[in-house]
Formats: C-alpha cells, sequence, structure tokens
C-alpha cells in the first residue's frame, strides 16, 4: 500500500487538492462519566477518512524534522512532542521550583489555558507562521486546503443530524491538530517580539 498512498500524496500536492471526502467528519459525542444531562460531559470525536489520516502522518513527520532541524520548537514545550510528556513537564518545573528555592530566587508564575484555542485561531495566520517556519510551500497549500472547506456532521446513537461547514477549527481528534498547536501557539525565534504571538 506504501507506494499507493505515496502516489496519492503527491498527486494532492501538485493538484494543491485533497479529495472532498477527505474533508468529511462525523462526529461522535464520548461521555466523559459525570453528568449526562450537560453538553460539557461529552468529548466530540470526530470519525474522518483513514487515507487522509495516513496523508496528516507523512505531514506531520516532515513538520517535526524541519522543525526539529531549524530549533524552532521552544525546549521547554513538552505537550505533543515524542520524547515528552506532561510527566517530564511536571519534573521539569518541580526541579526548577525546586533549584529556585535552594538559590533563594524569587518564583513567579503565570498559567494559561489554552483548550478553546482551536475553536477560535484564524487559519490565515496558521499558515502564516507555518510558511515562515521554512517549510516547503507545497505543504502550506496542502494544509489550508487540509483546513478549509470541512464538514461535519454529529451522530448520536443511529441518527445522523445535517452536514455543516466547520469554520475556524480542525476535526477534533486529526493527526496534524496538535502540531497545528503547536505552530500557533509557540514563537518561532524569528518571531521573537511580534505582536501575533
Amino acid at each position: 500500500m506504501i507506494p499507493y498512498l505515496a502516489r496519492l500524496l503527491d498527486i494532492t500536492m501538485k493538484n494543491v487538492t485533497l479529495s472532498g471526502d477527505w474533508k468529511k467528519a462525523t462526529l461522535i459525542p464520548i461521555h466523559n462519566g459525570s453528568d449526562r444531562s450537560l453538553i460539557t460531559n461529552f468529548r466530540p470525536v470526530s470519525l474522518t477518512s483513514v487515507v487522509c489520516k495516513q496523508m496528516e502522518h507523512v505531514i506531520a513527520s516532515y513538520l517535526r524534522q524541519v522543525w526539529d532541524k531549524n530549533y524552532l520548537l521552544y525546549v521547554g514545550q513538552h505537550g505533543f512532542r515524542p520524547g515528552y510528556s506532561c510527566e517530564s513537564q511536571v519534573i521539569t518545573v518541580c526541579q526548577d521550583i525546586a533549584d529556585s528555592l535552594d538559590n533563594r530566587d524569587r518564583i513567579d508564575a503565570i498559567i494559561t489555558e489554552f483548550s478553546k484555542t482551536f475553536d477560535l485561531f484564524p487559519h490565515g495566520r496558521l499558515l502564516t507562521k507555518i510558511a515562515n517556519s521554512g517549510v516547503d510551500s507545497r505543504v502550506v497549500v496542502w494544509i489550508r486546503e487540509f483546513l478549509l472547506g470541512r464538514t461535519q456532521r454529529i451522530r448520536v446513537g443511529g441518527h445522523l443530524l445535517e452536514e455543516v461547514r466547520g469554520t475556524s477549527r480542525d476535526p477534533q481528534g486529526c493527526v496534524l491538530g496538535p502540531l497545528l498547536f503547536l505552530a500557533y501557539v509557540l514563537s518561532y525565534k524569528s518571531y521573537v517580539g511580534s505582536s501575533d504571538f
């Protein structure tokens, strides 16, 4: 299957288009175990094209290679990166606090909550940041096509609701989502001091 998938990716890169089926998602609400009467106690999971997910893996691998090679991701970013985890972040923070206490240094903390970031971010700004990170322009166009013109519908039990167009978010659970999040919220070295961050 790999040669066929590679050829398909090559075609989508050259034609600057993605199949409409790749942009469709069926949302399934997954209950988190709390009160079922509150909609906030359900997490939406998108069922999307398996072939498109394979393409996303290739694009994601390429993005990681470029950003790692150019040292564009902040060294303290532990989420959504291979070899890092929530645990490694906690250990790092605890060690920094212990070192500061040992040195009798002042400790300040700012906590930022990003849970709804992908519901609100403008695609144009994200694509500009990705383009300025050294990524091949064809990949930027592929990501643009991936994000734009998406449709989704919700399935509850055996019922499918009407299909609607997505506006400013990626499909929940997509492969590229975490990397696009990093691209949007993290400052690249070339953006230090930019008001866009």
